[in-house]
């Protein structure tokens, strides 16, 4: 079973959201990573560039694929993490934690409610 963390907010496209007052930090999730495999490029958005909910803002390149990371919700980038461009492989050891991509100033903190908990993420994934 993937490792899905309760304190997390997810998007149908695999990225996740930890909110913290009106920052969002986004990920992409572990079955994400693992379905990806060795990932060993990651592309960020810019410091200051806004972004909306579904945007395509980042990159994520494995041996096997490339693929867009979506903004799971809309803000201005605040933070990169400059961590996983230079160790990739960040996103496979540690997908919730060292391996996180970007942050955001929410534009819209309701937006948070168009997104599953971690139950609805794992059912998505058939990992209930």
């Amino acid at each position: 079973m993937s490792n899905v963390p309760a304190d997390l907010r997810y998007a149908k496209s695999h990225e996740w959201v930890r909110v913290e007052g009106d920052l969002a930090t986004v990920g992409i999730s572990d079955h994400a990573q693992h379905e990806l495999t060795d990932v060993v490029f990651v592309e960020l958005p810019a410091v200051g560039r806004a972004v909306a909910a579904g945007e395509a803002c980042a990159v994520v390149e494995s041996v096997k694929t490339a693929s867009d990371v979506y903004a799971p919700v809309g803000g201005v980038v605040t933070a990169v993490n400059a961590s996983v461009v230079d160790q990739p492989a960040l996103v496979n050891s540690d997908p919730y934690g060292a391996g996180w991509f970007y942050k955001l100033k929410l534009a819209d903190p309701g937006q948070l409610g168009g997104l599953l908990d971690a139950a609805g993420y794992q059912a998505l994934i058939g990992a209930a």
